[in-house]
């Protein structure tokens, strides 16, 4: 289990910030974990299985 920081899941979806928040707020997009202080996190593992799930809606 890893936990990424906003850079590293930009790096890895190609997302910005902006479009990371606002899916977030609409519910499409997993939610970060509070890791201490100002600090947040996602789990690489949600990410992954995110960007599996638009895959699958791409060739299904």
């Amino acid at each position: 289990m890893r936990f990424l920081r906003l850079k590293d899941v930009i790096d890895k979806t190609g997302l910005s910030r902006s479009t990371i928040y606002r899916q977030i707020a609409d519910g499409c997009f997993p939610k970060g974990i509070p890791l201490g202080g100002k600090a947040t996190g996602w789990l690489e593992s949600e990410i992954e299985d995110w960007m599996l799930e638009r895959l699958a809606k791409r060739n299904g």
